[in-house]
């Protein structure tokens, strides 16, 4: 048997343009297998785009164009015979804001593996049981499923959103700020949820909050913006990788001036 490498997604050289603008230029990174990537940096400067280009959610919108390499376990999911869909099923993504479809819990997390064929009650059972526990979820919500995934608290739709990703069984979970739109209680739960589902899923995350990705990543990504004057008056800015390093390094003593500098408040 083959093992798998420890790096499970890998960028090189990625350059990404909305309608002609470039959005981020040369990013090169390695994420590791099994363990929770933070990218860091202030708005606007590509943390999201980078992050989107991870499973090609940058092809659903207008005007995008993607140069460079990104390789999932070796193969290049922008290869011309790669099914997008496909990807997506295995990197697996969490939105900013819960995005619950107007569906009862039971048919929230039922919808992926009802796409992918599967229509046995009994084994649709087992996966949304087994999903809203990964979760988190299930004990709260087992006596109701038929209730609207509307109706939750904030802190549960993105449990249920959570569980929604993980019931086609990814190997890559990308979190888009999955904390900035829940309450402080929330925000603990899903981090504790984070550090339990490492053991079984590679999980990317952006944040604004550099104390979650203190509490919660292995390594983190730091991303900064850069800006020349393209005429009098008219500003060209985009994103760059500054550093990437374990998390507890990049806190504590980076290598990069410019990371020091975010990381004390200096900007932002």
């Amino acid at each position: 048997m083959v093992e798998k490498s420890s790096t499970v997604l890998e960028m090189k050289d990625l350059n990404v343009y909305y309608s002609g603008k470039l959005a981020v230029k040369d990013v090169s990174l390695k994420i590791e297998r099994q363990k929770i990537t933070a990218l860091i940096g202030p708005s606007g400067c590509g943390k999201s785009t980078v992050l989107r280009a991870f499973n090609r959610m940058n092809d659903l919108i207008p005007g995008t164009k993607v140069k460079g390499l990104v390789t999932f376990n070796g193969t290049d999911i922008y290869g011309s015979r790669i099914d997008a869909v496909e990807v997506r099923r295995r990197i697996g993504m969490v939105f900013q804001k819960p995005n619950p479809f107007p569906k009862s819990i039971y048919d929230n997390v039922a919808f992926g593996p009802r796409l992918l064929g599967v229509t046995k009650r009994k084994l649709l059972d087992e996966i949304v049981e087994n999903s809203l526990s990964r979760a988190y979820l299930w004990d709260e919500v087992r006596s109701d499923l038929k209730k609207s995934g509307l109706a939750l608290s904030g802190g549960q739709q993105q449990r249920l959103c959570i569980a929604r990703a993980i019931a086609v069984e990814p190997e890559v979970i990308l979190m888009d700020e999955p904390c900035s739109a829940l309450d402080p209680i929330a925000t603990q739960a899903i981090e504790e949820l984070m550090k339990v589902m490492v053991s079984d899923f590679t999980i990317v995350i952006v944040t604004h909050n550099m104390q979650q990705a203190q509490r919660v990543s292995d390594f983190t990504a730091f991303f900064s913006m850069r800006k020349e004057m393209e005429t009098v008056g008219k500003e060209k800015r985009w994103g760059e990788l500054v550093e990437f390093n374990p998390t507890e390094k990049l806190f504590t003593s980076p290598d990069n001036i410019e990371t020091g500098r975010y990381i004390n408040g200096e900007f932002g």
